[in-house]
């Protein structure tokens, strides 16, 4: 007896069956056709896993893409609410000095009225 539990006698390249002369063309024949079923198969799934990692490295490069836009776009609004908010301080301190000339015009003129109804 052999290794792995097979028989004595002459086997065939593809199988642990023993070989009996006519049989052996056509056993070998199935086993090239298994085979090549088998090869054909594992191809096929390679092929298909290959065109998955394709399409997940696409999906991640726009989502690189994307996410630079984003960056982009969030820089450009943070100036743009750097601008606004100066913007927003002058703005609120012109305010305060018309207000503040507002009142003294104001304080002037109550006091020409009221100069004026005394005299």
């Amino acid at each position: 007896m052999l290794c792995g539990g097979l028989t004595e006698g002459p086997l065939s390249v593809m199988s642990d069956r023993p070989t009996n002369g006519s049989g052996n063309a056509e056993t070998a024949s199935a086993d090239v056709e298994a085979a090549t079923r088998r090869l054909m198969a594992a191809l096929d799934a390679l092929e298909s896993a290959v065109e998955r990692r394709r399409e997940a490295d696409r999906d991640e490069n726009e989502l690189a893409v994307r996410i630079q836009a984003l960056g982009a776009d969030r820089s450009r609004l943070a100036d743009e609410l750097d601008g606004s908010l100066v913007k927003s301080r002058r703005l609120e301190r012109a305010n305060r000095e018309i207000a503040e000339r507002l009142d003294a015009a104001i304080g002037t003129i109550r006091s020409v009225l009221d100069a004026g109804e005394t005299s």
